[in-house]
């Protein structure tokens, strides 16, 4: 069974309802004791990086998801929840995240090389291009997912499974171990996305290895 970790910054609806579509099993918590019992994590994710860090530290939360993983739990991070997988962000002033993978979260420039200027944040529908081989990704040969944010991770090339471009490299889908993460929403990317979802809950169930 899954457990969406609820911490008040998190698209809970949403994410909840693509896994009711695709009839997986889950529960929503913000008690570390009841999301014990979960064989795998969600950790959705809106807003500052800055506060979610607080709220997760306050719940107890850090310790609790850093043990999980310790433990062989798998993990998936969504959009900001994907962002708190790093070491540290710079939004809001320099913050340390859960410190999973390898990296910094970094602003978009909003200015080209040339000098011209685009819009931040990276909103919409891009292109997601294959990297590194994953059980996440099984049987996906690319397409379009569904962006929304002003921040993008600077990491280790061997960390990314999936990118999208947005003047830089934006890491889309991003993997160590069993800790994942995807900086769009898989659940409201269309087939593409729940496909991700399907996968993972895969992983959690033990149908495929990660």
């Amino acid at each position: 069974m899954i457990g969406i970790i609820d911490y008040g910054m998190g698209n809970l609806y949403s994410v909840s309802k693509a896994l009711e579509r695709m009839n997986h099993e889950y529960f929503i918590s913000s008690s570390p004791e009841e999301l014990r019992k979960a064989d795998g994590l969600i950790l959705p994710g809106v807003g500052s990086f800055k506060d979610a860090m607080g709220i997760l530290h306050e719940k107890g939360l850090v310790n609790f998801i850093k043990e999980s993983v310790a433990k062989g739990i798998p993990l998936l991070g969504i959009c900001l929840g994907m962002q708190l997988l790093f070491e540290e962000s710079e939004e809001n002033g320099l913050t340390q995240g859960l410190g999973l993978l390898k990296g910094r979260i970094t602003k978009f420039p909003g200015v080209t090389a040339s000098g011209e200027t685009y819009k931040v944040p990276h909103m919409g529908w891009n292109d997601l291009n294959l990297i590194n081989p994953s059980s996440l990704l099984q049987n996906i040969e690319g397409g379009h997912v569904y962006f929304v944010h002003s921040y993008y991770a600077k990491t280790d090339n061997e960390n990314v499974l999936a990118s999208s471009t947005y003047d830089v490299e934006v890491p889309a889908v991003v993997g160590k171990g069993n800790v994942f993460g995807t900086q769009f929403h898989p659940e409201k990317s269309s087939e593409l996305g729940l496909e991700i979802l399907q996968n993972y809950a895969a992983i959690v169930e033990k149908k495929v290895s990660i």
